[in-house]
């Protein structure tokens, strides 16, 4: 059969949203300075030698690695999980380690038999990836904040985002428990996306799995959490979702047979990583230092800057719609992330990131103060 005559995936897509900001990229990476790149949330600062040396570690051993991780990995990541973020009673065996979260968020659906009969339910405004994974899977997406926008319909899955990416708001305890007694009413599957939660500047911000949200009872419920931003490991492609043991259970039978499995030198590596918190300590304290300057610096250059009490990431607007705002960015040498990426609501904001070096922080600075 020829390809033409296939259907084609791609077509079930939205167009790649970082491949409609060329023109910005190219007229901010014209300027004398150079190009402040601040429109992806990609580390740029060096994986902790203590992740690096469990790394080569194991990098003689030939064979295959497990899908469900080593017992070590899942132990420290439960330990971890306590320490960080004082949830205790995780069970190991309901962890399971992904190649990177979002494979994890783009595939869930599929891995959760999701069809064209299911509704997914997004953020207002989020990753595209949560809508991604909706239609492949072929499934109806739904934009929803509040229980209300859902109605007396029943969802397939809940993805919630706190913190979220690209605000930076945070969910609080009421919010999510509400959430979480919703779900149970209906059988409704909920998978919180965590990514940031260690990255929280005002306040705290409770995972899903909290006793104070859940109870205690995690049926029905997955936590989503990586590596990539407070221990750099974007390359590594290193994450692991936790929560429900069955739904575990349900994600490893499929994943096994389909060969997803995280490279062992990966697992080491993650196994170090979540071992130890001084390395995400020194990292936290660079992007807290980032931000301080980043959004002075906004503020002062006439933004308003909204949400982003977490992550890494400033929600900023001048009022405009948001290409407008790109163009003004890029003129100054600096490119940022429109808004509408992440949903129709997003049309006046833009997405600064904080992940850049301090030298090229110190430059969108001065050129935002000219």
């Amino acid at each position: 059969m020829p390809v033409a005559s296939r259907r084609r995936v791609s077509e079930l897509l939205p167009e790649f949203p970082w491949d409609t900001i060329a023109s910005a990229k190219a007229k901010a990476a014209a300027h004398p300075g150079g190009i402040v790149d601040l429109s992806v949330g990609t580390p740029v600062d060096p994986v902790d030698p203590l992740i690096r040396t469990a790394l080569a570690s194991v990098s003689e051993v030939p064979g295959y690695p497990t899908t469900h991780g080593t017992v070590e990995l899942r132990t420290a990541a439960v330990e971890a999980m306590k320490r960080r973020f004082g949830l205790a009673g995780l069970d190991p065996s309901a962890v399971l380690p992904v190649i990177g979260t979002k494979e994890l968020i783009a595939g869930l659906p599929q891995l959760l038999g999701l069809g064209a009969q299911d509704l997914v339910v997004i953020p207002e405004v989020a990753y595209p990836t949560y809508e991604v994974g909706a239609l492949l899977a072929g499934a109806e997406v739904l934009r929803a904040d509040g229980l209300t926008r859902i109605g007396p319909r029943k969802p397939a899955l809940i993805f919630l985002n706190s913190p979220s990416n690209p605000t930076g708001r945070v969910l609080g305890v009421e919010h999510l428990r509400k959430v979480v007694e919703f779900a149970r009413a209906r059988d409704v599957i909920v998978a919180s996306d965590e990514c940031y939660l260690g990255l929280t500047w005002e306040g705290t911000a409770p995972s899903i799995l909290d006793d104070a949200v859940s109870g205690g009872d995690h049926t029905n419920l997955l936590a989503v959490h990586s590596l990539s931003k407070t221990s750099n490991l974007a390359s590594y492609r290193a994450g692991f979702v936790t929560g429900d043991p069955e739904l575990v259970r349900e994600l490893l039978a499929v994943r096994k047979h389909a060969g997803m499995m995280v490279p062992l030198p990966i697992q080491a590596a993650m196994t170090a990583a979540l071992g130890d918190d001084t390395h995400e300590a020194r990292q936290r304290e660079r992007y807290r230092a980032r931000r301080e300057v980043l959004r002075k610096a906004l503020e002062q250059a006439g933004f308003r800057v909204d949400d982003s009490v977490a992550g890494l990431y400033l929600w900023s607007t001048r009022g405009e719609p948001c290409r407008a705002t790109l163009d003004w960015l890029a003129e100054r040498g600096i490119l940022a992330a429109p808004g509408d990426f992440y949903g129709p609501s997003g049309v006046e904001h833009v997405r600064v990131a904080l992940t850049a070096t301090d030298e090229r922080i110190a430059a969108a600075v001065e050129r935002l103060r000219d």
